[in-house]
């Protein structure tokens, strides 16, 4: 019966012990995503550079090269301040061979959905500044292949080097210049979820406080109910 009865003490004193690991993992999830955030501030000050290859994410670029048009793609399904539209990408060509592909705005689907919009693309020589990004992660999709023509869903660089026949580099450069193109350049910085971390930590650690509260006031109650036995006995 001793040991029946010690069995609710045992299990919460586990619960207790999960819940504090699980607040200590989600704190230093949220310390990570600091560093993170920090190390973003730090490369996005960093002096430009005129080369992309070899460079850090958010590292800044400023490249001079040529526009490859025929190269260009649109993902689809991408939305600003509530309208559908496409995020146009171009490959440039930079004067010392290097070809890199440009995330360079949004534009809207315009009134016919078969049809994708014209983008206005300067010829001859231009200068884009921009920062180093890694294309996003593949989404989840039934589709085998990443895009049809030049509608696609999401950026698979070794699909694009076959489609385009360009040895396009492994990162992309998301253009920040203002616009001259009539494309939108409001690129989100990443959510690094600190505060969502920070809440699941306190989550965690209140029901750890409160598995602790009810194991020490079930005691209690079962100590103060031994002394009232011992003492009618």
């Amino acid at each position: 019966m001793r040991v029946m009865g010690a069995v609710p003490y045992v299990a919460g004193a586990l619960v207790c012990v999960l819940t504090i690991q699980l607040g200590l993992w989600q704190t230093r999830r949220a310390e990570e995503k600091l560093a993170l955030g920090a190390q973003i501030e730090t490369a996005a000050r960093a002096p430009a550079s005129a080369e992309v290859a070899g460079q850090v994410e958010w590292q800044p670029v400023r490249l001079v090269g040529q526009w490859l048009t025929a190269g260009t793609i649109f993902l689809d399904n991408r939305v600003q301040h509530g309208q559908p539209g496409y995020h146009v990408l171009t490959p440039l060509k930079t004067a010392d061979g290097t070809v890199v592909l440009v995330k360079r705005g949004w534009t809207g689907i315009g009134l016919d959905r078969s049809r994708l919009p014209e983008v206005n693309t300067p010829d001859g020589e231009v200068v884009v500044a921009g920062r180093v990004r890694y294309p996003e992660a593949r989404p989840y999709t039934l589709a085998e292949v990443p895009g049809e023509g030049a509608r696609w869903q999401y950026v698979d660089l070794a699909a694009y080097r076959v489609w385009s026949k360009l040895p396009v580099l492994d990162v992309v450069v998301e253009q920040t210049d203002p616009s001259t193109d009539g494309l939108i350049r409001d690129w989100p910085r990443p959510d690094l979820g600190v505060d969502r971390h920070r809440g699941y930590a306190v989550q965690w650690f209140g029901l750890a406080a409160l598995s602790a509260g009810l194991c020490g006031w079930f005691g209690w109650r079962r100590w103060r109910q031994d002394g009232r036995s011992q003492n009618d006995a």
